[in-house]
């Protein structure tokens, strides 16, 4: 496989898996070391790329994996997984009440089963088809809904007490 070959193989997910591992470990260095350790991977493999079904869930496979090891690692102990989904509002008091809600959503998050955080960032952040989530994660299709449901109804039960909270309702 030619470097342009593997170039265009790669270039419109890599964005994905830097993402992915941002999210996972919550540096962007680390991200990017995670990144740029699974493009070599991938380099490496370039003569077999073609004989797998789908290359982007290969690539989320190896990076969900690195990010796994180095959370593991002595040097990622402090680590934790954070969510930055930025909304861009010019209204100041719109933009803070968002700001409010998306730190108390990445709570909300953070508070989730690890499993669930995963789904929540493929699905939602990254837009990952049910069987690409199925697929990296080692889970079957339905599974991934099941767990996308209740990591969602988890955050929306909790957001809408916090937004009630103080508020009697008859």
């Amino acid at each position: 496989m030619q470097q342009q070959q593997f170039i265009n193989i790669i270039n419109p997910f890599k964005d994905k898996l830097f993402r992915f591992a941002k999210r996972m470990l919550a540096s962007t260095e680390e991200a990017e070391d995670a990144t740029q350790e699974v493009l070599v991977r991938l380099w490496n493999k370039k003569e077999v790329l073609e004989d797998y079904k789908s290359v982007e869930a290969l690539a989320m496979t190896m990076t969900k994996n690195y990010c796994l090891d180095q959370l593991k690692s002595k040097r990622a102990s402090n680590l934790q997984l954070v969510h930055s989904n930025y909304s861009d509002v010019t209204n100041l008091s719109k933009q803070l009440e968002d700001s409010d809600s998306l730190n108390w959503v990445s709570k909300i998050i953070d508070a989730l089963p690890e499993q669930q955080k995963l789904i929540i960032q493929m699905r939602d952040v990254d837009e990952f088809e049910f069987n690409e989530i199925a697929e990296v994660l080692g889970m079957n299709e339905t599974a991934v809904r099941v767990a996308l449901s209740r990591a969602r109804k988890t955050i929306r039960e909790k957001l809408i007490a916090k937004h009630n909270y103080g508020i009697k309702t008859s």
